[in-house]
């Protein structure tokens, strides 16, 4: 396993996460505590939930993991977890206000039996609280010691960079990551989020690397999925459902993985994970598994590190393309022929 800081801090992460979103819901208890097992066993130390993973089950599941594993086992753990969504039925039930987001972290810690989390994540952006109220309320967090540093995740690079500017006008705390998806088949955050999270300094923790499961070879091309997958028992699931990201585009990446881990003799998970944790600003790419065998296969991805002419495959294969202007080739004319006019 190998090590980076989150963002600017000097917080060491190992570069794959774990992520719990199953627990509770489609991993057990025992299959869920066995998977935090492995993870530490494997050398991973940043653990990610929500607490609306499991309608709060999943923090209570790793809360229960922390109090029955020696401390010299959990002291190694750097935890994260989030609030925004809805946790409750009254109208302060959700959001990034200073109610909401007391009462989620309050509540979270309830769950976990803790007294802080290394990383508070705000889950998306809130249209309805002025951010200033957001930042201050996170930085009271750190103040009060609840929390060591925070995030956001789904962020668009506008409202990150806004963030990161309010902070820092208003001389609060800063901001080390930022959660987004992103994957072979999810790459239009290059064009705004990934130069905003850089330019800021902040440490991107990608989720849904495997595309739902789609990079990992598990659907074939003209053959619905069935069985015991998450497309099989819900082809109409969420963002990777099979009408959805069945695309021409996407066979072509799948394919490209797929020649690339046989010529290698590695798995499709492997690869695919191995390209997403070496791009740029990357810190740890979030697992999720539904067993410790799925954990197994992907945590073979640590340490692998694709060579130049596979990583150029990949990219050329993955290439979503981008609009004329401002993004594509007359954009980029636009810019140069001002610069040559000296405007």
């Amino acid at each position: 396993m190998e090590y980076r800081t989150l963002g600017r801090s000097g917080c060491a992460v190992s570069s794959l996460c774990l992520g719990t979103m199953t627990f509770g819901a489609e991993s057990d208890e025992k299959v869920s505590h066995a998977q935090l097992d492995r993870f530490a066993e494997a050398g991973g130390t940043l653990v990610d939930t929500a607490d609306v993973y499991a309608g709060g089950e999943s923090e209570r599941t790793i809360g229960r993991w922390f109090a029955d594993r020696p401390a010299g086992l959990t002291e190694r753990i750097v935890l994260a977890t989030k609030g925004r969504f809805r946790t409750a039925e009254d109208a302060n039930g959700l959001g990034l206000s200073a109610r909401h987001l007391t009462r989620a972290l309050d509540a979270s810690l309830d769950r976990l039996g803790l007294d802080s989390v290394d990383l508070y994540q705000a889950h998306s952006w809130d249209p309805v609280t002025p951010l200033e109220e957001t930042l201050r309320t996170l930085d009271g967090f750190v103040r009060a010691g609840k929390i060591r540093y925070y995030g956001f995740s789904n962020f668009t690079g506008w409202q990150l960079t806004k963030a990161v500017h309010l902070a820092r006008a208003l001389g609060l705390a800063a901001p080390i990551t930022l959660q987004p998806q992103y994957s072979l088949l999810v790459r239009e955050i290059e064009r705004e989020i990934v130069p905003a999270a850089l330019d800021a300094g902040l440490g991107l923790l990608p989720w849904s690397p495997l595309g739902g499961g789609w990079l990992s070879g598990k659907y074939r091309r003209d053959q619905r999925p069935s069985g015991a997958t998450r497309l099989g028992e819900n082809p109409e699931r969420g963002m990777e459902a099979w009408e959805r990201r069945g695309t021409e585009r996407a066979w072509t990446v799948i394919d490209a993985v797929q020649r690339i881990a046989e010529a290698r003799g590695s798995s499709m998970a492997e690869v695919a994970l191995a390209w997403v944790t070496d791009r740029p600003g990357v810190a740890s790419t979030i697992l999720g598994a539904r067993t410790v065998e799925q954990l197994d296969t992907n945590l073979r991805a640590a340490g692998l590190h694709l060579d130049e002419a596979e990583t150029t495959a990949l990219d050329t294969a993955s290439d979503p393309g981008a609009p004329d202007y401002p993004y594509g080739n007359l954009g980029i004319d636009q810019r140069s022929r001002a610069v040559g006019a000296g405007t």
